[in-house]
């Protein structure tokens, strides 16, 4: 029978805030990413086993969510206190979206992978050998 794990020797804060700079939940040291999604299949500094991750479509529906929440109340707030040419706002907020979405998807690819590590889902708990720093 496997042994209770005690809450705290994976805070579940530390390992979102470690995930989402692109650290490896662990040890907080080595790189979570090995490319712009691609998750390493273990930490080059602690080696601890982060193939578990099964972030699969989390990532991309979180980035949408918070986008949309960002750039629809910015785009009416523009629209209706400037009245730009319709070219020039679709240029500015379609820039915006593009960008937007690019630097929050890896960052939130990285937070759901600290979430999985945290608690130990997906087989993250199966290793005896692991505990956070």
């Amino acid at each position: 029978m496997p042994q209770p794990h005690p809450e705290d020797d994976r805070p579940l804060g530390r390992s979102i805030r470690r995930g989402f700079f692109g650290r490896c939940p662990n040890c907080g040291e080595g790189r979570l990413l090995a490319g712009y999604l691609k998750v390493r299949p273990a930490c080059p500094v602690c080696a601890e086993d982060l193939s578990h991750n099964r972030a699969d479509d989390g990532p991309a529906y979180l980035t949408v969510l918070i986008v949309g929440h960002v750039m629809a109340p910015t785009l009416l707030f523009v629209f209706t206190r400037f009245r730009p040419e319709p070219l020039t706002l679709i240029t500015i907020f379609a820039s915006g979206a593009v960008a937007l979405s690019l630097a929050l998807l890896p960052r939130l690819k990285g937070m759901l992978v600290g979430i999985e590590w945290s608690r130990r889902m997906h087989g993250f708990g199966a290793d005896k050998g692991s505990h956070g720093r």
